[in-house]
């Protein structure tokens, strides 16, 4: 299925509590919010449509991805962890979607062209199978979900993802390596100094 139809889910909701404090999204990289520079990223993939589920301070966060045209939407059961945010997130999608392609917001070495290869092999695969981004052979972020397992999104809950749904259920997991992009995130101060990102203040 060369053509099929990918959306995007871009989870931005989380609490950023390993911060002790400031908001890792709103962070800086070259000047640009974290959470902007992804949604931009993303957007770089060709996906459609493309949802940013928002919830921890989401005014800033809304404020920060102004102007991009993208739809939001907000989990107000964010706290609860990144399972509600991927159920809102796939529940925005279209019915006739093929994929969700669910990345973090907090991955700031992802760039459009990973992005843009992971769709190119999920439409090389039929749009059947799930597409993991890899780095160096370990599972990593983002993901590409076939719309088999979308309807099955309201089956995790509390602060997991669909780690254990894509492993038990029977589909082809395609490992595409990213390099380190794939597991670098900023949980914490001093990973975001080393990515490079500056505390908005």
């Amino acid at each position: 299925m060369t053509n099929a139809r990918v959306g995007a889910v871009l989870l931005a909701a989380g609490r950023s509590s390993r911060m002790g404090g400031p908001n890792k999204l709103l962070a800086r990289f070259g000047g640009v919010p974290l959470v902007r520079r992804s949604a931009e990223r993303l957007a770089g993939s060709g996906a459609a449509p493309l949802v940013v589920v928002v919830g921890h301070q989401a005014p800033a966060v809304r404020e920060a991805l102004d102007g991009l045209g993208l739809e939001l939407v907000d989990n107000p059961d964010f706290a609860s962890g990144i399972a509600s945010s991927l159920r809102a997130g796939i529940g925005a999608m279209p019915d006739d979607i093929d994929g969700a392609l669910v990345a973090l917001a907090d991955m700031p070495e992802v760039t459009s062209a990973d992005y843009r290869r992971l769709i190119a092999v999920f439409r090389a695969h039929g749009g059947r199978a799930v597409v993991r981004a890899s780095a160096d052979g370990r599972r990593g972020n983002p993901v590409i979900l076939p719309r088999s397992l979308l309807a099955r999104i309201g089956e995790i809950e509390g602060d997991t993802g669909a780690r254990r749904l894509i492993e038990t259920s029977g589909l082809e997991i395609v490992d595409v390596e990213l390099g380190a992009a794939a597991r670098i995130d900023v949980d914490t101060p001093a990973a975001l100094a080393a990515a490079g990102g500056k505390v908005a203040g």
